[in-house]
């Protein structure tokens, strides 16, 4: 009854990165990351990945904080003056619901951002976008759209239930506004066909997911599906987010109480692949 997928978001993002994937992949209870297909250190995260045949590859479609796959000048509603894209998600979220150009432009990069990742030739195990920037309709429904045409089955939307974050150490979770829309998108993915996971953890403690919180929510991890991400590098990288514990992140993954929960719990360990 509990299945769990184990992800490892901005996979690509930089070497300490890739290598943390690869080591929590190998060593330890890591099943899947997401690949930035535009990332400074991609090519090093798709020559890896080629190797790694068991770990579930997706895309992580980037809309905000990062660089675009087509030229800027073709992006001028989403890009700032240095062609990288904005860093205000709520301007951003408004312009693209607002103006028709930035929605034209919206659906050319993503779908450059799918193309970028079919023409690595890794079977596209997921979707889900930087700072879960897919809760916005518009987004949702354009990834949809073109994701389709790219063979996508599994979608994060990140629902993550409150009880056990409380039960483990009192922390609550977010504002109940994005949890209401990311219910919401998780009913319109289902509804297209997608795999959608019953709930995520990795909102509450981004950045902060430790060993033992990794092993109290193995406890008490709900029946259904099941998604776990993470943030995990060898070191703080440049472009990081500020304070995020990624060593920490790392030493989670691989934790050898963490992989005796597992098989104390029963808990099926897998990719989207593998629940699809």
């Amino acid at each position: 009854m509990r299945r769990l997928i184990v992800t490892a978001d901005d996979f690509g993002a930089s070497p300490e990165v890739n290598d943390a994937v690869e080591q929590a992949h190998r060593g330890g209870i890591l099943t899947a990351a997401s690949l930035m297909v535009a990332g400074d250190a991609a090519a090093d995260a798709v020559e890896r990945a080629r190797r790694l045949s068991t770990l579930g590859v997706g895309l992580h479609v980037v809309l905000v904080e990062g660089r675009p796959v087509l030229p800027p000048e073709r992006l001028p509603a989403l890009v700032d003056a240095a062609g990288m894209f904005r860093t205000d998600m709520a301007r951003a979220g408004l312009t693209i619901f607002a103006a028709p150009a930035a929605r034209r432009q919206l659906r050319a990069e993503i779908e450059a951002q799918f193309a970028a990742f079919a023409a690595t030739g890794l079977p596209l195990d997921h979707v889900n976008a930087h700072k879960h920037f897919h809760l916005h309709p518009t987004i949702a429904g354009t990834i949809l759209a073109v994701g389709r045409q790219y063979g996508m089955k599994a979608v994060r939307a990140p629902v993550e239930p409150a009880a056990p974050l409380h039960a483990i150490d009192g922390t609550r979770t977010g504002p109940r506004i994005e949890t209401a829309w990311a219910k919401l998108v998780r009913r319109r993915m289902r509804r297209a066909g997608m795999v959608v996971p019953d709930q995520v953890f990795g909102l509450a403690w981004s950045g902060a997911m430790t060993a033992g919180r990794v092993r109290s929510l193995l406890d008490r991890l709900p029946d259904g599906l099941s998604e776990l991400y993470t943030h995990p590098a060898t070191a703080p990288w440049p472009g990081g987010a500020p304070g995020y514990d990624y060593p920490g992140e790392l030493a989670a993954l691989t934790d050898a109480l963490a992989q005796a929960a597992i098989a104390r719990n029963s808990i099926a360990l897998g990719r989207f692949a593998d629940f699809t």
